[in-house]
């Protein structure tokens, strides 16, 4: 009797003093945790998120620092905010957390499955996306190759504003620069132009895009309460469904097409004019095929809304800030008119000699960068940032649009002043965590070197052949430049300008 009460109480304190470890050793990492506002009960902080996350998250981080724990109903979540904390994120622990935290709306459509941007790096499929997209779209090779169609695309894009110029009519230039950019992807993908800037078929992709971007970054209360997904209380998952649908249909119809053209000749290769579309397709082809139909979709999707949106959006804001700022436009349209001289054409080959123009499209990437929180990531496993304990499954934002603006980082940080990047060796290329619109390390965007490629000529081209002014007597400082939150960010009113052509002696 007195062996077993003995092992009982010997047990007994074993329990007590695993359990004291316990609370000790968890009691430690909370007390490590990065710091955060105070959190109400069930729903924590989303009170403090609003419509725009990344002005609310950096107003938070400026009491509760660069690194920062928000709960936002059952979702924990840190927040990056400064370019020391974004560095640990995206290059010392980029493989611990280089996974994605899916929303709602991107399980929706199973995006989380099958998008390059959203399934785990360490997966083969991942691999193969990543591959195929690197060789057939963006590598130095294929740029080249598909340099001629920019060039041919910026050119229809000016020759339809010479249209509006003569007509002293005002130029949507989030809708003019989207079409332009989107029938550039299209091309370099199918071949063909998907839309004409008379058509308003364009309105319909515009809108769909930007729907989908929204509904996907949008905060939403099924990602705060996964039990509330189902429900779709804000209508995130139907509008990404109808945006999804959209396109898809669209590559349905370009892939049967394909398909039958193949079938008609035969089957015999012919690769002199072979496009992305056509290399997918012969990958899901034969015995084993590496892609199916779901995969061709969702690459493509994937290569349409980070192709389309960013890149267009990016020409807005930037003709937006130099509209907003007339002496610094003038200074970049010297520079190119130095270059260029009279009656000439932008090429490519030129903007490695625009040095402003290059700092004009850096600054614009500072202040309006296309995703302002990135993509959210996922801690695979526990791991400790800057001396601070971030658990296995936090959501982990880094807050780009924030560090951008953060004066103690960048002097005078809310002025456009593309001065800032002369003379320095600052780049947007995941080297300078200052600076990142593109991200960095494993998830660094495939489409970098294209996405800087087309901004800047279309940016240059609209510069060199036109004076702008805005429309209906604005005044410069009196341009809106609201924004309007989603996966990336758009300007929440369109910018409307008028062309007006250059008279050259």
């Amino acid at each position: 009797m007195e062996i077993i009460l003995g092992q009982a109480l010997f047990l007994l304190f074993c329990f007590i003093l695993s359990l004291f470890f316990f609370t000790t050793a968890k009691s430690r990492r909370a007390s490590t945790s990065p710091p955060g506002p105070p959190r109400l009960p069930i729903i924590g902080n989303i009170h403090q998120i609003g419509k725009n996350p990344h002005q609310s998250f950096a107003d938070l981080s400026k009491t509760y620092g660069p690194l920062m724990s928000l709960k936002l109903g059952c979702l924990n979540s840190v927040v990056i905010a400064s370019p020391e904390a974004a560095r640990e994120v995206l290059r010392t622990h980029d493989q611990i957390l280089s996974s994605r935290k899916s929303t709602s709306s991107i399980r929706s459509i199973d995006h989380d499955k099958y998008s390059v941007a959203w399934i785990p790096p360490s997966s083969d499929r991942w691999r193969l996306f990543r591959k195929l997209s690197v060789t057939h779209l963006f590598s130095p090779h294929r740029i080249e190759a598909t340099k001629a169609l920019r060039m041919k695309k910026v050119q229809e894009l000016v020759s339809f504003i010479r249209e509006s110029s003569e007509r002293e009519e005002a130029v949507d230039i989030s809708r003019a620069s989207f079409i332009t950019v989107l029938n550039i992807i299209s091309n370099i993908l199918f071949s063909v132009n998907l839309v004409s800037y008379d058509s308003e078929k364009s309105n319909v992709f515009q809108e769909a895009v930007i729907a989908g971007m929204e509904a996907a970054g949008n905060p939403d209360l099924a990602n705060f309460f996964p039990f509330l997904e189902f429900l779709d209380l804000q209508g995130n998952r139907k509008k990404i469904k109808s945006f999804a649908e959209v396109f898809f249909k669209v590559f349905r119809e370009f892939a049967d097409a394909k398909t039958a053209e193949k079938s008609l000749r035969n089957n015999l290769k012919d690769d002199t004019n072979s496009d992305f579309l056509d290399v997918i397709l012969e990958l899901s082809t034969g015995v084993e095929p590496e892609l199916d139909n779901n995969d061709i979709e969702h690459l493509l999707l994937d290569m349409f809304t980070a192709g389309t949106d960013t890149n267009s959006s990016t020409v807005e804001w930037a003709m937006a800030e130099l509209l907003r700022n007339p002496k610094t436009m003038a200074k970049a349209q010297a520079e190119i008119d130095r270059v260029i001289g009279k009656n000439g054409v932008v090429q490519e080959s030129d903007i490695s000699e625009l040095p402003y123009l290059q700092a004009v499209v850096k600054e614009t990437f500072r202040l309006h960068p296309a995703v302002p929180l990135l993509l959210p990531r996922k801690a695979e496993t526990d791991v400790e940032i800057l001396g601070f304990f971030v658990s296995k499954d936090t959501q982990v934002l880094v807050n780009v649009w924030a560090i951008g603006r953060d004066p103690s980082v960048w002097e005078n940080p809310m002025r456009f002043e593309p001065e800032r990047f002369l003379g320095k060796e600052i780049d947007v290329k995941g080297r300078d965590y200052e600076l990142t619109p593109f991200g960095a390390g494993r998830r660094i965007c495939p489409g970098l070197p294209l996405a800087l490629k087309i901004v800047s000529l279309m940016l240059a081209s609209l510069l060199y052949t036109f004076d702008w002014k805005l429309p209906n007597g604005v005044v410069p400082e009196d341009l809106d430049m609201n924004e309007t939150f989603g996966i990336t960010l758009h300007k929440t009113n369109p910018l409307h300008a008028i062309p007006i052509k250059k008279m050259r002696h």
